[in-house]
């Protein structure tokens, strides 16, 4: 078995940072009003600035693979080029299409040379899955390198005009057009961006990070679906897809449309994530102690204590002083906000040798959580 090593991460934001109120000027209004969810949201999750790849027309400035792909472009040089790469493993929540895979697509773009390819899907944890990938292609000796991604384009998913649809079915029953919460709450977390790293089974340069182990938990045989798209929930918890759909429905029920079901997300993420985190820890012998960096994705500040107190309550309580996070400046990115974190941890020139990196992060799709333990090179 090879030893596998982080030795390059990138990053591709689009546009110009956006503000909090900016985003109704790029996303628009439903049903010609104010959002009156989007302050309350706001203030709980602390997200001051977020990307959107549109411009304030709704119009499309990158695609997720072209995020995808300028994010790699960024650990590219003299010493590794395109052309050198032999893996490349792509997670996404949000691909561009159904078909051909995300990884396909971004290969596309770059144009370089016949690369074995691995597409992650589901939710955060998809850019966690393409990184396993990655590693355990070296850690085998399966490639000597390999590039892993993390991204999603969800702006266009949350323009206004994808709902109004839905509300003008709702005026024509005589009902409220508002469109529910589960749907305007994602509205106000999510942006646009993508993280790559580059793997190898060497260090190289002044800094490289050693990835000692990796693991991952699903908790979909007891929870059922918390956050979704393509679908809706039937009563009994299961989801009814959008192929069971008549065409007509797409747009009148927003069948398309990111959702979340809050309640189920409140009860259980936090207590999941710690037990999750307290099982991977204890089978890899690693104490709160020993950790000197925690990343952890959290998709709002507003679950930051929470989980402080319960990873406490479960004995792998890590001080505040070794948390870091950019959710505020960044915004919640999905499957890429881990990419985003470490690569500005990575670049910052704070990394010194013998230090240990834990990376956390959680998934609500059906309650999923990965991590990873990083020792600074």
């Amino acid at each position: 078995m090879f030893e596998v090593y982080i030795t390059k991460a990138g990053k591709y934001l689009p546009n110009e940072p956006v503000s909090n109120d900016e985003m109704e000027s790029y996303l628009g209004l439903i049903n010609e009003a104010a959002s009156k969810a989007r302050r309350i949201i706001l203030r709980n999750n602390r997200i001051t600035n977020r990307f959107y790849a549109v411009d304030k027309q709704g119009k499309s400035t990158h695609n997720n693979a072209q995020l995808t792909k300028l994010a790699i472009d960024a650990l590219f040089d003299d010493s590794f080029s395109a052309n050198d790469m032999e893996l490349l493993s792509c997670g996404t929540s949000t691909p561009d299409n159904f078909l051909p895979s995300h990884a396909a697509m971004v290969h596309g773009l770059l144009k370089n040379q016949s690369v074995e390819l691995n597409s992650s899907t589901g939710v955060c944890c998809a850019g966690m899955n393409s990184l396993k990938f990655g590693f355990l292609s070296i850690k085998s000796g399966n490639t000597k390198n390999a590039v892993c991604t993390g991204s999603e384009k969800v702006s266009t998913w949350m323009l206004a005009d994808k709902y109004e649809q839905e509300v003008t079915n709702l005026k024509n029953l005589e009902e409220q057009p508002i469109i529910a919460f589960k749907k305007d709450f994602l509205r106000w977390m999510l942006s646009d961006g993508a993280g790559a790293f580059l793997l190898e089974n060497q260090p190289k340069g002044d800094v490289s990070l050693k990835i000692e182990w990796m693991e991952a938990f699903s908790y979909a045989h007891e929870l059922e679906a918390c956050m979704y798209a393509g679908g809706d929930k039937n009563e009994d918890g299961t989801i009814k897809p959008w192929s069971d759909y008549q065409p007509d429905q797409w747009l009148k029920e927003s069948v398309f449309s990111i959702k979340q079901d809050v309640k189920l997300l409140d009860e259980h993420i936090l207590g999941k994530g710690a037990q999750s985190m307290s099982d991977a820890m204890a089978k890899n012998n690693v104490t709160a102690g020993e950790i000197d960096y925690f990343l952890p994705h959290v998709s709002s500040h507003y679950f930051v204590e929470g989980l402080k107190k319960q990873l406490a309550e479960k004995g792998v309580g890590i001080a505040d002083e070794k948390w870091f996070m950019n959710l505020g400046r960044v915004g919640n990115v999905g499957s890429a906000s881990i990419y985003l974190a470490l690569e500005e941890l990575f670049n910052s020139g704070k990394l010194k040798k013998g230090e240990k990196i834990l990376l956390s992060v959680p998934e609500s799709g059906r309650f999923s959580f990965a991590y990873a333990y990083l020792t600074v090179c």
